[in-house]
């Protein structure tokens, strides 16, 4: 096992190149937030906005849209329910799909067809709800075709995939079910295993745990934000492992650092602070 530090979130997290545009960063989709969990989308647009996607995009509830705009108008949204959602899946580098989406018969039938359309050139991280659809629905698996797939449960909804239940969740049993649920369908797999130490494991046996965190993170919506971030990073850092894992540290040392002074670390409050920490990250790459 290897830890996930600042050393390691420093090579990915570089300098912006001066002759940059916004596609430069990549272009982010996220679908989910029903009318019931609204909340959910918003903190994972906010979270990819402020971890530096070139070009964010929000599929959610028609609800949910004077929410967003009021308060992220760097973000674009479409309708959740118009068929031009997945026209939008395709113009996307990486899609967030599940955040607050929901488990019912529409939600299953916007999972199934987006699962669809994601093509072997993009990268599909699947979170929250969009979990829970595919725990419940595991012949979907062999739908999949992006050509990365990360997938980020907290420890619950990991034993609802894998069968596997939380007392039993180990390197060794994570990495045997992770490979026989997705090695013949999917090139490419990465784990994101969430809790007061997350860890990360890929199809090729690695496995790295991270090394910040706090327990004034522990609080609703820190996923959400995480998946929102983590596919920012996914965007603009390129689809691979090291990406993911400067994600999962960065999301981490903002509420490190956030919580010096606070009981309690909120989710937004890591989202306005990750700027900071990327800025920083950045200049200690420059400087080596």
């Amino acid at each position: 096992m290897k830890i996930i530090d600042e050393d390691l979130a420093s090579k990915v997290v570089r300098p912006r190149p001066g002759k940059s545009h916004k596609g430069t960063y990549g272009r982010i989709l996220l679908i989910g937030g029903s009318k019931q969990y609204g909340g959910a989308i918003l903190m994972a647009a906010e979270g990819a906005v402020m971890a530096g996607a070139g070009l964010t995009t929000v599929a959610t509830d028609p609800s949910n849209v004077t929410p967003l705009r009021t308060r992220l108008p760097e973000a674009m949204a479409i309708d959740l329910y118009s068929p031009a959602l997945f026209d939008q899946v395709a113009k996307n580098d990486v899609i967030v799909l599940g955040p607050g989406l929901g488990t019912d018969e529409q939600a299953k039938n916007i999972f199934t067809k987006v699962l669809e359309t994601v093509s072997k050139e993009q990268t599909l991280l699947i979170d929250a709800s969009g979990l829970t659809l595919l725990a419940q629905n595991r012949e979907l698996i062999s739908r999949i075709k992006a050509g990365l797939v990360v997938l980020t449960p907290h420890q619950m909804e990991w034993q609802r995939l894998s069968s596997i239940k939380i007392a039993d969740q180990n390197d060794q049993e994570n990495l045997k079910v992770l490979a026989s649920l997705f090695s013949e369908k999917a090139k490419n797999v990465i784990l994101v295993l969430k809790s007061h130490r997350t860890r990360v494991y890929d199809l090729a046996g690695r496995v790295y745990q991270n090394s910040a965190g706090n327990p004034g993170m522990a609080t609703g919506g820190m996923g959400d934000t995480l998946a929102g971030i983590t596919g920012a990073f996914l965007a603009q850092f390129g689809p691979r492992l090291e990406s993911v894992l400067a994600a999962v540290y960065c999301h981490s040392l903002a509420g490190d650092d956030l919580y010096q002074d606070n009981y309690l670390v909120l989710p937004t409050k890591i989202s306005e602070h990750l700027p900071q920490v990327m800025k920083r990250l950045s200049l200690s790459s420059k400087n080596r």
